[in-house]
């Protein structure tokens, strides 16, 4: 009987310490947003590079199995290249297919306007690199996104080879606690 009533003061205790804990956590809340990430493969200004090894007449070979890019290029709220700077998309890319077709993307978004500044989205998955849409998951999140999880999708609207620029919208759907 003494088990019993310990086995009850128990059972309360935890749930009045994690009833009140349970009752303060933030909303679960739907965010969708469009982003235009400015990416430039070439030139003085590049904003992607192979680190893996030599560049074949200045190209990048995204390819070439086993190829590794560093990426920091710079997200803006507009198609518009001079449109407003609001993050940068900080990451890695894995040519990850032995035939080339996909790559393994590791991105943080890093968000510096006011409205999300300091926060961040992270984005990983495989991405088929040679389909019009690609898409890979949202895995977490900092700041504002804390514990964000959902999906983004990538689609090259804009090349200009002369430039080497290209300019991919990013679509993404998450949900992430918001107080």
């Amino acid at each position: 009987m003494a088990f019993k009533s310990l086995e009850l003061s128990l059972f309360l205790f935890l749930a009045l310490f994690f009833g009140n804990s349970l009752a303060e956590l933030p909303q679960l809340k739907e965010t969708e947003m469009t982003l235009y990430f400015q990416d430039y493969s070439g030139g003085p200004n590049a904003t992607v590079m192979e680190i893996t090894g030599p560049v074949n007449d200045g190209l990048l070979m995204f390819t070439k199995f086993g190829a590794i890019f560093c990426t920091d290029d710079p997200i803006t709220d507009g198609f518009d290249k001079e449109s407003t700077e609001i993050a940068r998309a900080q990451g890695l890319y894995v040519t990850s297919a032995l035939d080339g077709s996909n790559t393994h993307v590791l991105i943080s978004v890093v968000f510096s306007d006011k409205e999300f500044k300091g926060s961040t989205l992270e984005i990983q998955g495989t991405s088929a690199q040679f389909e019009r849409v690609r898409e890979v998951a949202v895995v977490g999140g900092t700041g504002i996104f804390r514990f964000a999880r959902g999906y983004a999708t990538f689609e090259t609207i804009h090349y200009d080879p002369t430039l080497h620029h290209a300019v991919i919208q990013c679509n993404i759907t998450f949900l992430h606690y918001h107080r």
